[in-house]
C-alpha cells in the first residue's frame, strides 16, 4: 500500500509541474525573480502605410482610448481607462488556439507620433515596445515596431525567451497588417 501513496504524490508532482507550465504559457503563472535577467530585442518591424499619421494613429488607439470595436473584444480589454494611458487585457491564442495566453499591459498615446507599450503580467517579466510613426512622402505613414524582451533565470531565461519572442513577434507582424488595411481602408487607397 506504500507504492499507492508513492504513485499519488508522483501524479500530484506531475499535475504541479504541468499547471505550472500551462500557467507561465499562457500568462497566468508570472515569474518575476528578478535573478539571471537577459534581454533581447525585439523587432524592428516596419511597415509603410499608404494614409496620414493621424489615421494611422487613430487606427491604432481606437480600441484603447474609444471604445472597443465588437471585432477586437476577443483580444484586447480595457481594464482602465485615461486620456492618453490605459491599462489593457491582450488575449493571444496558443497551442493551435486550444490556449489563450493573456498579457496586461500599459499603453501610453503621445499623439500622433508614438505609442508605447508596457508589460505588467505575462509569460516573461519585462517587456517594453514602441509603436513609432513617421510621415513619410505623399500622405503616407511608416509605422515602426520596436521592442526589448527581459527574461530571468540566465540560459533558461534565455531559451524561454527565444520561444516567447518568436509567437510574440508574429502576433505583432499580425496586428501591423491588419492596421495597415484599416487605415488605407479608411483612407480609400488600397
Amino acid at each position: 500500500m506504500a507504492w499507492i501513496g508513492r504513485l499519488t504524490a508522483v501524479a500530484m508532482a506531475g499535475g504541479g509541474v504541468l499547471a505550472g507550465c500551462l500557467g507561465l504559457v499562457s500568462g497566468a503563472l508570472p515569474v518575476d525573480v528578478g535573478v539571471g535577467r537577459r534581454t533581447r530585442p525585439l523587432g524592428p518591424q516596419a511597415v509603410d502605410i499608404a494614409a496620414s499619421r493621424d489615421v494611422v494613429f487613430d487606427v491604432v488607439a481606437r480600441p484603447y482610448l474609444g471604445r472597443t470595436p465588437r471585432s477586437m473584444r476577443a483580444k484586447v480589454n480595457v481594464l482602465e481607462r485615461g486620456s492618453d494611458l490605459v491599462l489593457a487585457e491582450h488575449f493571444t491564442p496558443i497551442a493551435g488556439g486550444r490556449l489563450t495566453a493573456t498579457t496586461v499591459e500599459t499603453v501610453r498615446f503621445t499623439r500622433p507620433e508614438r505609442i508605447d507599450f508596457r508589460l505588467v503580467r505575462g509569460p516573461v517579466p519585462q517587456v517594453t515596445e514602441s509603436f513609432v510613426l513617421t510621415e513619410t512622402g505623399s500622405a503616407g505613414t511608416r509605422l515602426v515596431y520596436e521592442g526589448l524582451l527581459g527574461t530571468d533565470l540566465w540560459r533558461l531565461g534565455e531559451w524561454w525567451g527565444t520561444a516567447v519572442a518568436v509567437r510574440w513577434e508574429d502576433t505583432v507582424a499580425s496586428s501591423l497588417a491588419v492596421i495597415k488595411a484599416e487605415a488605407e481602408r479608411r483612407t480609400g487607397r488600397q
